[in-house]
């Protein structure tokens, strides 16, 4: 189920589903651990005999945020017992603490005792095995540990500080249920403590008068043991909960306005020029959005996470919660259009940390620098390979450089310059086949066929282009000729082995067998890849030709309509209607078609051709403002992964390519 509401602080994210249970608890790094297990931890309401869970279809429900924050502005709404309830939830931007704000409203004409209760069904360090949860009388709070992870849980209501209604017990095991069906009747079982597969539910009763209003307060600490979340917790009752939430808001506000204020400039002078913009507000609203949701995103570290969505663990026991070197450099270089250079400054860091001795990345890492899982082998067809993506290798070298390009920040080129230019530029001119020029033989950006492909190709090109760029700021003209050199090797080899004259397309992959080389001429959206590195401009009669055709095979022939990945995409597919959709609507493919059009435009007309791609893009957004990966193509449900960092990566890299186009085409001479 996708994850509607992603709220963090870089070092603890909590998930929403659509729902509204929380499904992800991560720390002490986004992405790991994932301390539910994708496990339902509820929020339920009682009252007069009465009890629903907020996730139930008894409640009207909005799941938004509030305006240029990370802090949720939920209203859900049961009819059948009175009640409306508005609630505020924010991961504090500097204490690793979840905070809720619960304004409950009486709907009805006389006077009631209402309950809330929260259970907490954790699963620490992934597993179920070994947790302890009891009551702390000393904090009024109940706790849940395992080894150095501690999770406090405490509340504010009726003018009091700490839980005096709660339930401990043992779930998922011996057909145990937990202790969240302890509270459908309203009344816990004050059980103090249970050690093994736990849970907890705990309870806040308020009186609310006639057609009135009461609040009450929660929150969840994240530590490393007992004295700091003991310690925290102390901080929030001296300062109070509201001081928290407000101050979250505030520094969100603030964070974004520093960010938007160059794009808020480029957005007002092109609306007042005498040519018509077609930039929506619901388009840079979603732009906002995705500036705020990636925050959530990204580790402290310097890790830019894939996504965070726990199901896919349940779909193929394994989770999107790693840094793929590919994912990494193009959100990279949309934060960097987009002003954030302290976060991507962190992520080169990283990279720089990361990288092999023989300067390429693997497959993808976990968010502590650690090698995370692959499918790659290293032999096949009892033949030794390289498993790796070259592209994630030369894209970072690209982000890089207009990462420098944009800030010109030399501490930080001369500071990484040989782990980030030199290792990895070095292996891209050695890891090429002597006879053409190419990259050797590598995975596909999708991660799925070894070959030797266009869209490597290019990005090697590009990498090698801006290492020699790099090498000549820094004076190393040597390995800027040789860098230069090979990036012309590059260009020329995939002028003469990948594009294919007979059916004017660039081919996705070549494959050598024995001496002759196999062509797969199968429509792929990341052909985009020949303009978007520069290797072509975007008006070349190549690409021209290759892109109209691959967005006609790929147009999905259903009222959600989108661009397909590519020709007969079978991830996640729905049924074997090839003509008609040829795979499923994905939002980066969309966006990059975008940024063709965009790319190619030499008026405000042929310009606007992009806007009914934004426009699509906004309209199947969630209503938080989340973009998953993919969707259904009859029914436009989210498929796959949700949030994306990806999907709203390239959304930003459009909106700036929009606006700097405009802003280029008024300037020039008629």
């Amino acid at each position: 189920m996708p994850r509607d509401l992603p709220i963090g602080n870089r070092s603890l994210l909590v998930n929403f589903d659509q729902n509204y249970d929380i499904r992800g608890i991560y720390y002490p790094n986004v992405g790991s651990f994932q301390h539910t297990l994708g496990h339902r931890s509820r929020t339920g309401i009682w009252a007069e005999g009465h009890f629903s869970w907020l996730s139930s279809s008894e409640w009207e429900k909005s799941l938004i945020y509030q305006e240029n924050t990370l802090v949720t502005q939920v209203v859900a709404t049961n009819r059948q017992i009175g009640i409306s309830v508005k609630i505020n939830d924010v991961v504090d931007c500097q204490e690793n603490v979840l905070l809720r704000k619960f304004a409950i409203k009486n709907l009805t004409d006389h006077s009631r005792q209402i309950r809330i209760h929260l259970s907490h069904d954790l699963h620490l360090f992934e597993s179920p095995v070994g947790d302890t949860a009891y009551y702390d009388p000393r904090t009024k709070s109940i706790i849940h540990y395992k080894r150095n992870q501690y999770f406090l849980i405490n509340c504010f209501c009726a003018e009091n500080y700490g839980v005096s209604e709660f339930a401990i017990g043992v779930q998922d095991f011996k057909h145990s249920e937990g202790t969240w069906k302890d509270a459908e009747d309203g009344i816990l079982s004050g059980d103090a403590v249970a050690d093994g597969s736990v849970d907890s539910t705990i309870g806040m009763s308020l009186s609310v008068p006639e057609n009135g209003e009461t609040n009450a307060y929660y929150w969840m600490i994240a530590g490393k043991d007992y004295g700091e979340v003991k310690s925290i917790d102390d901080l929030i009752e001296n300062r109070t909960p509201k001081y928290f939430i407000d101050r979250t808001a505030n520094y969100w506000k603030a964070w974004l306005e520093q960010k938007t204020k160059n794009i808020q400039s480029l957005k007002t002078q092109n609306e007042n020029s005498d040519t018509q913009v077609m930039l929506t507000e619901s388009m840079y609203n979603l732009y906002t959005r995705s500036l705020l949701i990636l925050q959530t995103q990204i580790d402290r570290g310097g890790a830019i996470t894939a996504g965070n969505d726990w199901d896919t663990a349940d779909m193929g026991m394994d989770k999107y919660s790693y840094m793929w070197p590919r994912d990494g450099a193009m959100i990279s270089y949309a934060l960097d259009k987009a002003g954030c250079s302290e976060v991507t400054e962190r992520f080169f860091r990283f990279c720089a940390e990361v990288i092999t001795p023989d300067g390429y990345f693997i497959h993808k890492y976990n968010p502590d620098g650690t090698p995370g899982s692959t499918w790659h082998p290293y032999i096949s067809k009892g033949q030794m390979q390289l498993p790796i993506q070259e592209d994630g290798t030369a894209s970072i070298v690209w982000a890089f450089y207009h990462h420098f390009q944009k800030y010109g920040n030399v501490e930080l080129l001369g500071e990484l310059y040989e782990s980030l230019v030199i290792k990895p530029a070095d292996f891209m001119v050695s890891y090429r086949d002597e006879a053409t020029g190419l990259p050797l033989p590598s995975y596909d950006l999708w991660e799925e066929r070894y070959g030797i492909h266009t869209y490597t190709a290019s990005a090697v090109y590009a990498g090698l282009l801006a290492a020699a760029s790099l090498a000549e700021v820094m004076g190393d003209l040597d390995n800027a000729d040789k860098y230069k050199t090979a990036s012309d090797e590059v260009k020329k080899a995939v002028d003469e082995y990948l594009y294919d004259d007979e059916h004017n397309k660039f081919l996705r992959t070549i494959t050598k067998e024995a001496d002759e080389y196999e062509k797969d001429l199968t429509s792929d959206s990341s052909l985009y890849g020949t303009f978007a590195f520069g290797a072509y401009d975007a008006d070349d009669p190549r690409v021209l030709s290759t892109m109209n055709l691959i967005w006609n095979d790929l147009t999905v022939k259903t009222k959600i309509g989108g661009v397909a990945r590519y020709k007969n995409d079978y991830l996640h597919r729905i049924n074997d209607d090839f003509e008609n959709i040829p795979g499923n609507p994905w939002f980066i493919c969309n966006l990059w078609k975008a940024q063709y059009l965009i790319a190619k435009a030499k008026t405000i007309s042929e310009l606007n051709e992009a806007i009914p791609i934004l426009e699509w893009v906004s309209d199947h957004a969630f209503e938080s403002g989340v973009l998953p990966e993919q969707l259904h193509p009859y029914n436009g449900q989210p498929l796959s992964i949700s949030p994306l960092s990806w999907s709203h990566g390239e959304f930003i890299i459009t909106i700036h390519n929009y606006l700097g186009s405009i802003k280029e085409i008024n300037g020039r001479p008629d």
